[in-house]
């Protein structure tokens, strides 16, 4: 096993080291784009594909970049739906971050002729 693939397997987004504190009071949006995210079809197990766009509005702790990376790595090898992995990545960061508002898009790339965009927005819970 490579040593990128061993760090992949061995990681847990829940330790505390993944969280870095907000050195800022002033309201602002981290914007970041995970363009090469993958999973594979819990039926088939072909991968599927996309891009996952992260908004949020921090309130006493950012993620480290490196961290967000290697999580979404790992779900290159687990079967999971559309849904089920937009939900569990939103889900993940809003418990451990505890922003002031956060929105996750997972805008898949067409497989059999169906394009899927989830979007999950915290005004919305």
């Amino acid at each position: 096993m490579k040593y990128g693939q061993k760090e992949i397997l061995e990681f847990d987004i829940d330790k505390k080291e993944n969280y870095w504190p907000n050195e800022h009071k002033k309201s602002y949006i981290i914007n970041i784009e995970l363009p090469e995210f993958m999973c594979l079809c819990p039926r088939s197990g072909y991968p599927d594909f996309a891009t996952i766009k992260l908004q949020y509005r921090p309130n006493r702790k950012v993620i480290e970049l490196k961290a967000l990376k290697l999580y979404i790595n790992s779900f290159m090898t687990k079967h999971i739906s559309h849904e089920n992995s937009a939900n569990e990545i939103y889900d993940i960061l809003k418990k451990n971050l505890k922003p002031k508002w956060i929105k996750l898009i997972a805008d898949f790339n067409p497989r059999g002729n169906v394009h899927t965009i989830i979007t999950i927005d915290s005004d919305d819970n």
